[in-house]
């Protein structure tokens, strides 16, 4: 599905100097429509359709945690782990449900970061055209026609299940002079009215006229989102903060540490965790720990697999146990639906999220639940919290840290 030669997405090895290179429910549109028929078939418009019936407005959507409570000062803040899922495309290898049902039965909310071009057939390639590219260029590539129609039914069972669909944007690209690092603002406000479009009007591009309509307004719904390889955020956020998002997790390299806004807008980066066996850490994505393990390779040989695994493993649980045990700060993991080096990746994953499920204080959110909670809070309490170092605990506990709040 992606071609990863071309792309500046590497690992972060802290202490080495390895390379780094690396989207609400409201109420309609004015343009929404009455609920109907697709035209010429039978089956059913869920809710009010929005233009062409591609997304439609069905409600609040359900499966929501209950209106976030402000912290009293010197409370314990509980321990939110954020799952994320880079592109969101399913191509028959079974990870979106895999992932959609491991999520249901641990009562868990995902974030997933859907690239435009994945709703967009190959035959109607010519209606992108990306900054800085050739018409119809992308660096990952789309997907065939059954593909984007088992991807349009997993991202509307993700939203009915409560989780996140955020943006990965479109072409992915990541070198050379047409890089997203490269984009304007003007750039990048085109880019994404590109990406929202392949999603709001994937019935007129695709022509399926017998396929259920996406149960969300996009233009509500979108709040955030994540850059290709993490470049490009600083001439991203004067326009995210423009369209009224609310977070941008594309930032590189950070720290586990409480977040704090930038340009007004809630910085949620991927973040370095420790990485056993090394005395670098590793940033808490899939490819960057298979950066450090196979310098790059997707395919290397079997014998190394259990031993990558449980490194992976170990170091996603690192990165929990050290913020659950010291300053809580939120733990983000970025993954991309993909086999690599046999699917040991999203074993990790996996494995990860049952350890982690049903431990006391533990909140399995959406980025968007996330923010949900940090507006909620008392700007002095969460002052208190982003002063809080890497791995360490108040040092008189949370109930000192609310006298001094």
């Amino acid at each position: 599905m992606r071609d990863y030669s071309r792309r500046g997405l590497l690992g972060l090895g802290v202490g080495l100097g390895a390379a780094a290179g690396l989207a609400g429910c409201g109420t309609g549109t004015d343009d929404a429509k009455p609920a109907g028929r697709a035209k010429g078939k039978d089956t059913p418009i869920e809710g009010r359709a929005i233009g062409d019936g591609s997304t439609s407005f069905t409600g609040k959507q359900p499966h929501q945690p209950g209106a976030p409570r402000k912290l009293a000062p010197g409370e314990t803040p509980p321990q939110f782990v954020v799952f994320s899922w880079d592109g969101a495309g399913e191509v028959g290898n079974g990870l979106f449900p895999r992932f959609l049902k491991l999520a249901k039965e641990h009562d868990a909310h995902m974030t997933f970061f859907l690239s435009g071009l994945y709703l967009l057939p190959e035959a109607k390639k010519r209606r992108y055209r990306p900054p800085n590219n050739t018409v119809g260029a992308s660096d990952i590539g789309y997907l065939t026609d059954d593909h984007i129609k088992q991807t349009l039914k997993y991202v509307r069972q993700a939203w009915l299940d409560g989780h996140e669909i955020g943006t990965h944007f479109n072409g992915h690209f990541c070198a050379g002079t047409g890089s997203v690092a490269n984009w304007t603002p003007r750039q990048w406000r085109d880019e994404i009215d590109q990406a929202t479009s392949f999603v709001k009007e994937w019935r007129t591009n695709t022509g399926w006229s017998d396929l259920p309509s996406l149960p969300f307004d996009y233009d509500k719904e979108l709040v955030g989102g994540r850059t290709p390889c993490l470049l490009g955020q600083e001439n991203l956020l004067p326009v995210a903060r423009e369209l009224g998002w609310r977070y941008d997790a594309s930032s590189p390299g950070g720290h586990q540490r409480w977040p704090v806004k930038k340009q007004g807008i809630w910085d949620l980066p991927l973040q370095a965790m420790p990485f056993p066996g090394h005395t670098f850490e590793v940033l808490s994505m899939d490819y960057n720990i298979l950066a450090n393990q196979s310098q790059n390779s997707t395919k290397a040989p079997p014998h190394n697999y259990p031993a990558w695994r449980r490194q992976a493993t170990e170091s996603y649980l690192a990165g929990f146990h050290r913020a659950y045990e010291t300053n809580r700060a939120p733990f983000f993991v970025g993954n991309h639906f993909e086999q690599w080096n046999g699917g040991i990746y999203m074993d990790a994953v996996e494995e990860t999220l049952k350890t982690v499920a049903g431990k006391k204080d533990v909140r399995l959110v959406s980025f968007r639940q996330f923010v949900d909670w940090l507006d909620a809070q008392d700007p002095k309490v969460l002052e208190k919290f982003q002063g809080l170092p890497v791995g360490q605990a108040p040092a008189e506990g949370w109930r000192g840290l609310g006298k001094a709040a």
